[in-house]
């Protein structure tokens, strides 16, 4: 009743009903967002997320007065959501979407079915891109020299400066991270006819240039190519996490997936052998797991060469044994094997490529004709630009989707050739590291406001088109292109549709009329055409040499070596001021809103750090020296990392990416160094200083981290369960109290609300369920962040995430083997408390099983029956319903 009266005192408590704060002794930046008090309901309002601009341009004309409609739009319904087919590509992930639009405003992301690529899929990282939108750290004006100005005013002075440094033969260079898009290439085609100086260079952040260049060596052509994992019986993975972050992940994981179920009539699965440095989530679900320094890894790819009869020599490793036995398994699967590996070396591709030649894979389980143009980075042409910069030799500079003096190595000295430039522009949505040295920013637009296309593969073409007006006062990239190129076409929607009909309309051969081809592919969404046929290649690379630079770059090797990835949820940092990526758990190490040194934890514990990988724990800071590069960071104690080597998460770091993001964690791009003409984000030579005073705050979501002695995971072989589809399966059992006796009863018969005097919920009609396959779920959790942006789920920012409370409704629990059992602890004589304590001790190099915990909307939810304000209410379908205020 108080509350219903806003009674001043019952107000006044609820404020302060959590207002406590666990104090957090340092932090590596003073100005950490974590270190700031903030509600967690308001703390998305707080980093400067908001549709408020949206409200205004969810219509092209912003609605002055609430009014009902008098002629509705035909295809807008108040509170009926629409959705539209579109694409997603930010230089690093791809996915073909479905985006669900209320009011103008979308809100959701869904995979397109329709396409053949990614198949329904999609990832974390696409899922949360629609919260990129609504973020009011983007610039709302073009800047020049870092003040706001208008898009008259910088269109008359760049075009001016272009054509000045044209007339006098001045280089220009386009700077771009992918691009995928076969009109925006025309468009800067045309843009080079004006300006004949220009030279296109690709650089992305994270480079696959190795591949490339070892097809170019080995084939003849400078691409990547489609792999096909849903073919291979065998997958040996040298350090390529290829189901959540290499190349393609989205459409490497269904593929992968396809291949592992099981059931009553396909009773085989392909086998996944992966050796890799740091623990991943591609490496938690393989089969066989090897943990190997980088410097080994480099070494097994020719020792595995070797065992399939390759003429070169290899240094001996500790797990040849089992090198010899991959290499017997492949061979019994020649075609039907897949090697792939992660290393950006040109000349480690090559032994890939023979490898792969030797075991006939390609036209199987590779294709080179087919081939994917997702990464088309070019590190020769980068480095070639950035020491032309340094030399003053580069007139003008733009800048598209690219970020160098974050992302390159710093030794490169990328930020000291940009200032020596004439003439810098970048389309930057915001000021970040690189767009803050330019003279001018001209602000692209978010996908989610733009026209556009993208060839993804030889055959496979879709469509992007915008789903609300621009909430800023921003361009698309390829209009300003075309305004300084002096195009008679300046708008991008004319010019797009104008490309298709001249270009692909002629390609398909289903319609006749141009208008409903357009129609028809902007609502599906994608167009496929007929694959290209497989040609006959010949494998012409010199092995022996790439052999031998092989071999010489692993013959120094220090104390310490590094690896440097990326993380399921950052990637290569590109939308690192996204709370719900920074919040999200990490599938591995379960922490959340940082990154941090990764060791195994028995050499943590030998060099005298803190070994805990609970909540709340805090960790030792260390200094770290890689390439003449000296950083801090906090150290976790991570099971699985290679003995002797320390991982590092890219994609963090920043220092002007935006509120939420900056002065998270450290930039381990620093760290990455050049070899054999390429980017490498690995060390052979690393230092480990001496324990810091300074501790850091890391916090986990997951406080426990094996079953200790649980019966929570069922697993079987595949032997077995040839033998027996219910193997491992074993009947559950519950206690449950009936008078003063203990009965078991399985799990369809339990029922918390049937008693001798009720019998329980009626059900007249269908009850809901939900299975999911553990064989088939990889640990991603591209589901986490798909609830959290269905259901609005609040981020609650680091401090509270420590205080155990984040908001997730779904959760992917991670588990690892312990050495100790019950059985163990009791040949040891150990008591129940230093035997569970022993329990949750994981294995230097366990075996790891990914739990879904879902939201918990069951047939028999516990918190029913203990409701005092009956806000959980039970549906006659088997549903809980969860009422709140």
């Amino acid at each position: 009743l108080e509350e219903l009266g806003n009674n001043p005192e019952v107000i006044k408590k609820a404020e302060k009903e959590f207002a406590e704060e666990i104090p957090v002794d340092k932090f590596l930046s003073k100005e950490s967002l974590a270190k700031t008090a903030t509600p967690r309901r308001d703390f998305l309002k707080f980093v400067g997320f908001t549709v408020t601009a949206a409200s205004l341009a969810a219509c092209e004309s912003p609605v002055r007065k609430v009014i009902p409609y008098v002629v509705k739009p035909e295809n807008v319904t108040p509170g009926v959501a629409t959705w539209y087919a579109t694409t997603y590509f930010d230089g690093n992930d791809f996915a073909n979407i479905l985006v669900k639009s209320r009011e103008g405003r979308p809100i959701k992301i869904e995979g397109n079915k329709l396409s053949p690529i990614t198949k329904g899929g999609t990832n974390a990282r696409v899922q949360a891109s629609v919260l990129s939108l609504y973020d009011s750290g983007r610039l709302a004006n073009p800047t020049s020299k870092g003040a706001n100005t208008t898009w008259e005013s910088v269109d008359k002075e760049i075009k001016s400066k272009l054509e000045a440094i044209a007339t006098k033969n001045g280089n220009i260079r386009l700077l771009t991270s992918t691009i995928i898009s076969p009109s925006t290439k025309q468009i800067i085609t045309e843009f080079i006819a004006k300006y004949p100086t220009t030279k296109h260079v690709v650089c992305d952040a994270v480079s696959y240039y190795g591949i490339q260049r070892a097809n170019e060596l080995s084939f003849g052509k400078f691409i990547i190519p489609t792999y096909n994992f849903d073919k291979a019986n065998v997958i040996v993975s040298l350090d390529a996490d290829f189901l959540t972050n290499w190349l393609s992940p989205i459409e490497y994981s269904a593929q992968y997936v396809k291949n592992r179920k099981v059931n009553k009539d396909k009773r085989e699965m392909s086998r996944h052998i992966h050796i890799e440095t740091n623990l991943s989530v591609t490496g938690s679900n393989a089969d066989m797991r090897i943990a190997a320094k980088p410097s080994q890894i480099t070494e097994a790819t020719l020792s595995l060469f070797k065992a399939l009869g390759g003429s070169v020599s290899a240094k001996t490793l500790p797990f040849d044994a089992k090198i010899a036995a991959i290499a017997k398994e492949l061979q019994n699967n020649k075609g039907k094997s897949l090697v792939i590996s992660g290393s950006n070396d040109p000349n480690v591709q090559v032994i890939v490529n023979a490898i792969n030649n030797l075991l006939g894979n390609y036209g199987t389980t590779i294709d080179l004709d087919n081939y994917t143009t997702t990464k088309q980075g070019n590190d020769a042409e980068t480095i070639a630009l950035i020491e032309q910069m340094k030399k003053g030799e580069i007139a003008a500079l733009l800048m598209w989707n690219v970020n160098p003096v974050y992302t390159m190595p710093s030794s490169l000295g990328f930020a000291e050739g940009l200032k020596k430039t004439e003439l810098s522009i970048s389309f930057a949505d915001r000021a970040d590291e690189t767009a803050n040295l330019a003279q001018y920013i001209c602000p692209d637009n978010h996908f989610l406001e733009s026209w556009g296309d993208a060839k993804a593969r030889t055959n496979q073409y879709s469509l992007i088109q915008p789903l609300i007006y621009p909430l800023f006062n921003t361009r698309s990239a390829q209009e300003s292109l075309l305004i300084w190129s002096g195009s008679t076409v300046t708008n991008y929607q004319d010019y797009l549709k104008a490309y298709w009909e001249k270009n692909m309309f002629p390609l398909q051969t289903v319609e006749s009329d141009f208008r409903n081809f357009w129609q028809k592919t902007l609502y599906d969404g994608v167009m496929e055409l007929a694959p290209v046929a497989n040609s006959t290649l010949t494998f012409s690379a010199d092995v022996n040499s790439a052999a031998a630079k092989v071999a010489e770059s692993t013959a120094k090797v220090g104390t310490w070596e590094i690896s440097l990835y990326q993380k399921t949820s950052m990637g290569t940092g590109n939308q690192a001021n996204n709370p719900w990526l920074l919040e999200m758990p990490d599938p591995v190490s379960r922490v959340t809103w940082d990154n941090y040194i990764t060791m195994s934890p028995s050499e943590v514990e030998k060099l005298g750090f803190n070994t805990q990988l609970g909540l709340n724990e805090k960790a030792d800071v260390i200094e770290i020296t890689v390439n003449g590069k000296t950083i801090k960071a906090p150290v976790l104690a991570q099971p699985g990392q290679a003995a002797g080597t320390i991982g590092l998460a890219l994609g963090y770091g920043h220092t002007a990416v935006g509120k939420a993001g900056n002065n998270i964690g450290v930039n381990a791009y620093e760290l990455a160094s050049l070899e054999n003409g390429a980017i490498k984000y690995s060390s052979y030579s690393a230092v480990v200083g001496s324990v810091s005073l300074e501790k850091y705050a890391l916090c986990s979501t997951q406080s426990h981290h094996t079953i200790m002695g649980r019966d929570m995971v069922k697993e079987t072989s595949l032997n077995e369960y040839k033998k027996d589809s219910k193997a491992g399966n074993t009947k559950p059992s519950f206690e449950v109290k009936e008078g003063s006796k203990h009965v078991k009863k399985t799990a369809k018969e339990l029922d918390l609300w049937a008693s001798k005097e009720t019998p329980g919920f009626d059900r007249p009609g269908h009850a809901w369920g939900m299975a999911i396959d553990l064989n088939a779920c990889i640990g991603c959790g591209a589901c986490v962040l798909s609830c959290q942006a269905e259901n609005n789920i609040p981020v609650v920012g680091k401090d509270e995430v420590r205080k155990a409370r984040d908001m997730y409704w779904i959760r992917i629990d991670r588990y690892y083997s312990s050495a100790m059992t019950k059985e163990v602890a009791e040949k040891e004589g150990k008591g129940v408390i230093e035997m569970y304590n022993a329990m949750e001790k994981p294995e230097d190099q366990p075996q790891v099983v990914f739990q879904p915990v879902m939201c918990m909307h069951c047939n028999h939810a516990p918190c029913e029956t203990v409701c005092p304000v009956i806000a959980t209410t039970h549906s006659n379908e088997g549903l809980n319903q969860m009422t709140y205020n």
